[in-house]
């Protein structure tokens, strides 16, 4: 936090290789699965420097936010992706040259500078720095002309804080798709002035035409948040998408226990690759240490948002109303939705719970981030965070 001022506005685009992360956060594993919040990391934030200052860090964290909300009313672009994702497998499968040449992408053996070494590092730790992932995902499209869903599923299977929200409209911006005329041109000299002169990739496309030409979707309001009955008894249900889940949940319900699932649904598989397993897995354990810690009734770590397993612990509390927090589209979401289906017939309900902090900002989410932060200073203020001393030109 004493680096989120202006040190970070004038820094963090700089890649200076693994290890060597001091001029941004490393935050971005825990906010993504909620192990700390948006609103917890702005608040310390703001109370070390003014907004001017902290500008540049509060907007790299409501990105997160607008990429969340963005997709939240455009659900059909995600399964759209999984789609794509999946037909190129299929073709993967009957063509030897195509398998290899993804098979040297991901293993870093391209023989191109800079992004050989992303490839490795983001194997290896779990993590790339912003500016090399939009050099890497860049390179992969119109250097290699791999396809870009078979980009997004390495990143997926890779990193930390895999987001469906962030990663799969990033490449789809990257490509083209996302914003109509706007693609990304990774450049060495570009890429040689922020690494430090560590790469100077050579033979980089020159040009970056838009994989296709796509309409974007309109946005589908969102529907109102669940109102919660008062005075029933419940269990709570954690889940990788929010570990902080217990923070909102509302006094009026009467708490019997908590259920955490350390993944998803065995039909909506995630997380989706075995380095973020073991991370969001000890996740999940620290989450459980503390709750227990505290006192917040028992807690239960369950592998998978597992019908049978949810049941008995249902039964066993003598409830049949489960509490979580509203997963945004992705795995997590289709598995809870899933899930509902299989315990209805039970006469088990599962209840949403959408966040203050997601409620007052997604609606927003309907064109560019740069309409959107307008109304960052609003959203702080909305969520107690003050109001900053001027507000957007």
């Amino acid at each position: 936090m004493p680096n989120g001022g202006r040190r970070y506005a004038t820094e963090r685009n700089r890649e200076a290789g693994p290890g060597l992360r001091d001029n941004v956060s490393m935050l971005s594993p825990y906010l993504r699965h909620r192990a700390i919040t948006e609103h917890e990391v702005l608040a310390a934030v703001l109370r070390q420097h003014p907004f001017q200052a902290a500008e540049k860090f509060v907007q790299e964290v409501f990105w997160r936010t607008y990429w969340k909300g963005w997709l939240q009313m455009r659900p059909q672009v995600w399964q759209a992706f999984l789609r794509e994702r999946d037909n190129e497998r299929e073709r993967l499968e009957r063509s030897r040259e195509r398998r290899e040449a993804i098979a040297c992408a991901e293993d870093g053996r391209t023989g191109i500078d800079g992004f050989d070494a992303w490839a490795r590092e983001l194997v290896q730790t779990g993590y790339l720095h912003n500016h090399a992932r939009m050099w890497f995902a860049s390179i992969w499209i119109f250097t290699l002309r791999l396809p870009w869903s078979l980009g997004a599923d390495f990143f997926l299977r890779h990193l930390l804080d895999a987001d469906p929200a962030s990663n799969t409209l990033g490449w789809r911006w990257v490509a083209g798709i996302q914003t109509p005329g706007k693609t990304y041109l990774a450049q060495s000299d570009n890429i040689e002035k922020y690494t430090g002169g560590r790469h100077r990739p050579n033979a980089l496309a020159t040009e970056a035409h838009a994989v296709r030409d796509e309409t974007t979707p309109q946005p589908t309001p969102l529907a109102p948040p669940v109102q919660l009955p008062s005075g029933r008894p419940a269990l709570l249900l954690l889940h990788g998408d929010d570990l902080a889940g217990h923070e909102v949940m509302p006094s009026s319900v009467k708490l019997r226990g908590v259920l955490l699932a350390a993944s998803g649904h065995r039909d909506h598989p995630w997380p989706f690759g075995h380095r973020a397993e073991h991370f969001v897995t000890a996740l999940a354990t620290d989450t459980a240490d503390r709750l227990t810690r505290a006192g917040r009734a028992d807690v239960h770590v369950i592998e998978a948002l597992q019908a049978d397993i949810v049941h008995r612990h249902c039964t066993a509390a003598g409830v049949t109303t489960l509490v979580t927090t509203e997963a945004p589209v992705g795995p997590l979401a289709d598995g809870l939705v899933r899930l509902a289906r299989e315990l209805r017939d039970d006469g088990i309900e599962i209840l949403p719970l959408r966040r203050p902090w997601d409620d007052l900002a997604w609606p927003h989410a309907t064109h560019g981030f740069f309409r959107f932060r307008t109304r960052i200073p609003e959203l702080l203020a909305r969520n107690g965070l003050g109001m900053p001393e001027a507000p957007y030109e």
